[in-house]
């Protein structure tokens, strides 16, 4: 690994989660760029007291899984105040999204059945998809064209179930929802979205890519996480159509053999829930921040890929040039990391900057300074 240039080494950082860290050895007053912590509720004094209250109230843990002695009140709470914020009839909780995907294909697909996949989906729904035994298609990234084809050729299969992530991590480009879920109801199949990198903060209310497209009532599943967004800690979930939910609580295998969620980390998640739909002014508020970002660095002559999301890739193409660049932004206070391959395609190195609703204009504006000394400095830019 070594050898390949891939290996990734752990920064330790010896404060909070936030726009500002410290990092163990003496690093302080770090201005933190890459954390999926959007909306900053990670250490929000709401959600922490959230948190210490469902700790003292309800235990550290359940020491059980869900169907033998580990749920309590405060997970079903948390699974119908899901569903509510999706607008959706029931959810059912996970330890990481990373198992909610990894649980929903095998119960829901046979091998009478086919999944679609874009060919950039996240890790784990390829994991998951693996995990089934329905018939594998994958379609090129965002293709529709692609998509109609094996579409037309899965028509011979029982069920159909298209898979995308709703905003794709690695890029910050949104999927195509409007046209895919046109193309599932042509050729009756059904649409699943990874959530993930959209909760909380894409749409009018923060509820996600299906909202922010307008199609809420075409999506059949999504799959979501409480460890970025909202509160930041742990935890997955799915929420769709009741009999779904109840089939996998009897059929999901990590549902079935993992404890369940820690009382604090549901806590965590149910207070970011109350504040999100309570008002919509965090999740608004990343809109003009990202828009900030971008614009700058854009104007300075970096290549930003993706559009309108907090997700910010800068693009530098050499995975050499991204690792310098970041080592040298940490060096003048701004933490990022650089991106290569096996993570990104070969020739697609980049550094990710991801936005979040704590961070301040000064911040961003730092952030876009140190990005143009130290892009100039390794002839980056001209």
């Amino acid at each position: 690994i070594r050898g390949a240039g891939t290996w990734k080494s752990e920064r330790v950082i010896a404060s909070r989660q936030g726009p500002h860290l410290r990092l163990a050895g003496g690093g302080a007053g770090i201005l933190n760029f890459c954390a999926n912590n959007y909306l900053g509720l990670s250490s929000h004094p709401e959600v922490i007291r959230a948190a210490v209250e469902a700790l003292e109230k309800f235990g550290a843990g359940l020491s059980s899984v869900r169907f033998i002695c580990g749920t309590q009140s405060i997970h079903k709470d948390l699974e119908e105040k899901i569903a509510r914020f999706h607008q959706r009839e029931d959810a059912i909780l996970y330890a990481s999204c990373f198992d909610a995907n990894a649980g929903i294909f095998e119960a829901l697909l046979t091998p009478e059945d086919a999944v679609l996949s874009d060919e950039l989906n996240h890790a784990s729904i390829i994991d998951g998809i693996r995990l089934c035994k329905a018939n594998k298609y994958r379609y090129k990234h965002m293709d529709m064209q692609d998509l109609e084809a094996k579409l037309q050729d899965a028509q011979k299969h029982r069920l159909r179930l298209v898979a995308t992530d709703g905003a794709f991590s690695m890029d910050g480009d949104i999927a195509p929802l409007r046209e895919i879920c046109q193309l599932a109801q042509k050729y009756d199949a059904l649409v699943f979205i990874d959530e993930c990198h959209a909760t909380g903060f894409l749409g009018p209310n923060g509820r996600g890519t299906d909202e922010l497209l307008g199609v809420m009532d075409k999506v059949t599943i999504i799959n979501s996480t409480l460890g970025k967004a909202l509160g930041g800690a742990a935890g997955g979930y799915t929420t769709g159509p009741k009999p779904l939910i109840e089939l996998l609580r009897q059929r999901s295998r990590p549902y079935l053999f993992s404890n369940s969620l820690p009382p604090a980390v549901v806590g965590c998640a149910s207070k970011a829930l109350d504040l999100l739909m309570e008002s919509n002014a965090i999740a608004q508020s990343m809109t003009a921040k990202t828009q900030r970002f971008r614009s700058k660095m854009t104007a300075a002559g970096f290549t930003i890929s993706g559009k309108d999301h907090p997700i910010c890739p800068v693009m530098l193409g050499d995975a050499r040039l991204a690792a310098v660049m970041a080592e040298d932004m940490l060096n003048r206070g701004i933490y990022v990391i650089g991106f290569s391959y096996p993570v990104v395609p070969k020739g697609k190195a980049r550094i990710r900057v991801q936005i979040s609703a704590v961070h301040s204009d000064e911040d961003i504006d730092r952030c876009v300074e140190a990005f143009t000394e130290v892009g100039r400095k390794h002839g980056a830019l001209p």
